[in-house]
């Protein structure tokens, strides 16, 4: 069944978020709307495996950073089971480098925890009917690279060269994970990951894997900062 308008008259939506308070949070928000309802909020793929044959959701919110797996291959991996399920990522982290990859590995939307919450809730209601959301500059962004001879990249940050794979070696080792713990995490073998962390330090141009544990963790913390101070009020 391809669903293209919610079952039952409400958009059941499961959240997949591995800290607390946003699962609370984010409950709070959609059973608040007169058009939603909770299906289920778990913090692990273990646990969403469990809950989202039973919940039986129209719309998944899941973060691209949980405990034991990366949020786009929980994406992917879903996506093949349950091909009427549509997920809205929402995550920390900057669109400029994960709107795209979301939209290609499945998801219908992407939103960062920083933008309004308005913008989530319209971004489950588009997923819910099969549609797709995301920023007006990421819009652009997308528009400007079908136009005829047309080449857009984002110079100053480096770190859009990487691949999917790449780049989620590499948020995990900008969360301080060695390289058997990564391996764990994305099931590879220490050997796949210490073939990705080479080719990070090349595209990165960094001369060691010194280099490259501070250049990631800098970064997350840059992230995290973002998220922070996006959020606070004026």
């Amino acid at each position: 069944m391809t669903a293209q308008q919610p079952r039952a008259g409400h958009i059941a939506v499961l959240i997949i978020d591995d800290h607390p308070i946003v699962r609370e949070s984010l409950s709070r928000i959609i059973a608040a709307q007169s058009d939603m309802r909770v299906a289920g909020a778990v913090g692990s793929r273990k646990e969403a495996y469990e809950v989202v044959a039973t919940a039986n959701p129209d719309v998944v919110v899941i973060d691209v950073a949980l405990a034991d797996a990366h949020g786009l291959d929980l994406v992917r991996d879903f996506r093949t089971q349950f091909e009427d399920i549509r997920f809205v990522v929402f995550s920390m982290y900057d669109e400029r480098l994960y709107a795209e990859r979301a939209i290609q590995n499945g998801a219908h939307g992407y939103v960062m925890k920083s933008q309004p919450t308005e913008l989530l809730l319209q971004a489950i209601r588009l997923a819910a009917t099969n549609d797709y959301f995301v920023s007006k500059p990421v819009l652009s962004r997308i528009l400007r690279k079908m136009g005829p001879g047309s080449s857009v990249s984002d110079a100053a940050s480096p770190i859009t060269s990487l691949t999917d794979r790449e780049l989620e070696v590499y948020q995990l080792i900008g969360q301080g994970q060695d390289a058997s713990t990564i391996a764990d995490r994305l099931s590879l073998s220490r050997k796949t990951v210490e073939t990705y962390r080479r080719r990070i330090k090349e595209k990165l141009e960094l001369e060691s894997l010194t280099a490259l544990m501070q250049h990631a963790m800098r970064w997350t913390d840059s992230q995290s900062s973002r998220a922070i101070e996006d959020r606070a009020p004026e």
